[in-house]
């Protein structure tokens, strides 16, 4: 009988710790790691990127949960304290990756590094977090899809579902994989990054369509439509960065 997984992993002296909190702390950790064994390539030295991490973890969970509130106000109307419940999980992908982007930009402007070069860096480890990030959603029983019998539906909210969020994890997996073996042979500052864009928002729209707990902007889900930005955004940073230096991204 499938069992749905319990959200607090552990107690210190009568404290939850969540998983939640745990997988978030781990997709920290290893875009880190990640970053830091990429720096010769760019130019950027490990200080630069830990100095970076200081200024954007801060900023991206805090994108990340205003993303997720302004999208989600009936779930606060009743007690807007819970705004601050971090550790009970709502969290919104695309709000820490616009609070990363725009950090990103500043860090780069105060410290004379460029931008697109930390961003090239960077991004293979953002992709990977948010892999592993998507297992709190396991463990919160969120991010789920509509009902299926396919082999693999898990069962969660009373019925056998889409495993959405493991679905982006498999995606998010791929992503991190062809960033790293485009970097080998990359041509221009930002090309990855703007990789990134593009696919990680194809999934996410893909994804999205089967997902039932998403919230809606009228007919739309927001999810969809912020990927769409991304999207077209990528297209519109490709053909710009192309024109800047003359050379093909792929």
């Amino acid at each position: 009988m499938w069992m749905n997984p319990n959200p607090v992993a552990f107690y210190i002296f009568g404290v939850p710790i969540y998983w939640y909190g745990i997988m978030i702390s781990s997709a920290v950790l290893m875009g880190l790691f990640t970053a830091l064994r990429r720096t010769d390539r760019y130019g950027i030295t490990e200080d630069q990127v830990i100095s970076f991490f200081y200024w954007v973890v801060p900023a991206a969970l805090v994108g990340a949960r205003t993303g997720f509130v302004i999208f989600n106000l009936s779930l606060y109307s009743h007690n807007w304290l819970t705004v601050f419940a971090f550790r009970e999980g709502g969290m919104s992908i695309h709000g820490a990756i616009f609070a990363s982007i725009l950090t990103g930009y500043i860090y780069t402007k105060r410290t004379n590094i460029d931008f697109w070069r930390l961003a090239d860096l960077c991004v293979p480890g953002l992709i990977l977090g948010q892999a592993i990030g998507r297992w709190g959603n396991f463990f919160n029983q969120e991010a789920y899809g509509v009902e299926t019998t396919l082999p693999w539906a898990m069962y969660i909210d009373g019925a056998w579902r889409h495993p959405t969020f493991l679905y982006e994890f498999i995606w998010n997996l791929l992503v991190f994989t062809f960033l790293i073996y485009k970097s080998k042979g990359e041509k221009v500052n930002g090309g990855i990054f703007i990789y990134y864009l593009i696919l990680y928002s194809v999934g996410r729209f893909l994804i999205e369509g089967v997902r039932v707990d998403s919230p809606f902007w009228g007919e739309f889900r927001v999810a969809q439509l912020l990927s769409l930005v991304l999207i077209l955004g990528g297209i519109a940073l490709y053909q710009w960065r192309k024109s800047q230096t003359g050379k093909e991204l792929i």
